[in-house]
This record gives structure tokens, C-alpha cells and sequence, in this order.
């Protein structure tokens, strides 16, 4: 589940994304919304570090559960290098 929406979406939009160990995961290009339940339940990334994440289409979707705290940027839970491969055994 996501966390209820307390400020506005907006204020997440272009934000940059860092892992708590302080590597780039991408830049914040949208918020996905659940509105029955009124959370935001992911972030749409755009500028994606390719060394992380294998994408061949423009971003990713992040849940939103992965982040841990929000200020001038994002921080969410450190990613192995190695997401590449768990994403194709996904």
C-alpha cells in the first residue's frame, strides 16, 4: 500500500532520486495515484541511471512504499547493483 497523500503531488514532480546510499535512481516525471484509497501508490521515473535498471522503453514505476523520506530530493531504500538481473527474473 502506499502512504496517504498529504501534500500535493506536485512538490514530487522533478524531484531527483537517491538510494539511501546516495546513488542516482532517476528523476520524479509523475506520481501514480490510487484513488480509492487516496495514497499515492508510485513514482514514475524518467532519467533513469541504466546501471541500475536495464529499460529500453523512457523510465520506471517505483512503489511508493520504497521511499523513506522526502525533502529537496527523494530517498528511497537502497537498490543492489544487480536490479538489472532481478528485473528479468521478474
Amino acid at each position: 500500500m502506499g502512504r496517504t497523500v498529504n501534500a500535493e503531488i506536485t512538490s514530487l514532480l522533478d524531484q531527483e532520486v537517491y538510494t539511501q546510499k546516495g546513488i542516482f535512481v532517476g528523476r520524479v516525471d509523475d506520481a501514480v495515484l490510487d484513488p480509492e484509497n487516496s495514497v499515492v501508490s508510485g513514482l514514475a521515473l524518467g532519467d533513469v541511471n541504466r546501471e541500475l535498471f536495464d529499460q529500453k522503453g523512457k523510465g520506471i514505476v517505483i512503489p511508493y512504499r520504497w521511499v523513506t523520506a522526502i525533502g529537496d530530493i527523494i530517498i528511497i531504500r537502497h537498490l543492489s547493483r544487480n536490479a538489472k538481473a532481478q528485473q528479468k527474473d521478474s
